[in-house]
C-alpha cells in the first residue's frame, strides 16, 4: 500500500468544483485510488459522491492511497494537485 498524507488546499475544500477536478484526476490516473480523512474510511477516488460525502474542508488532511505496484507517480501529481489547489492536473510533478 502506498499513501500521500496531503492537506486540502482549496480554500472551499472538496466540494463541487474541486471535487470534479479531482474525479477527474483520479479517474485519468489509470490507478484504482482511494480518499480518506486522516481519521476516516477510504472510499473510491473516482466516485464524485463518495468524494463529495467525505465533507473534506479546506486545510484538513487527507490520506490518497493505492495498493497498485505503479501508484507512485500517480498519487504524487494527484497530492500535488489537492495541496496546491489547482484548477486541472499537472502534466509533472
Amino acid at each position: 500500500m502506498v499513501e500521500r498524507r496531503v492537506t486540502v488546499g482549496w480554500a472551499e475544500g472538496l466540494h463541487a468544483r474541486p471535487a470534479s477536478i479531482f474525479v477527474r484526476a483520479a479517474t485519468a490516473s489509470g490507478v484504482p485510488v482511494t480518499i480518506a480523512k486522516a481519521d476516516g474510511n477510504p472510499v473510491n477516488a473516482a466516485s464524485m459522491l463518495a468524494v463529495l460525502g467525505l465533507g473534506a474542508q479546506g486545510g484538513e488532511e487527507i490520506v490518497l492511497a493505492s495498493e497498485a505496484d505503479d501508484s507512485d507517480a500517480a498519487l504524487d501529481r494527484l497530492a500535488k494537485l489537492v495541496s496546491e489547489g489547482l484548477d486541472e492536473l499537472p502534466e509533472t510533478v
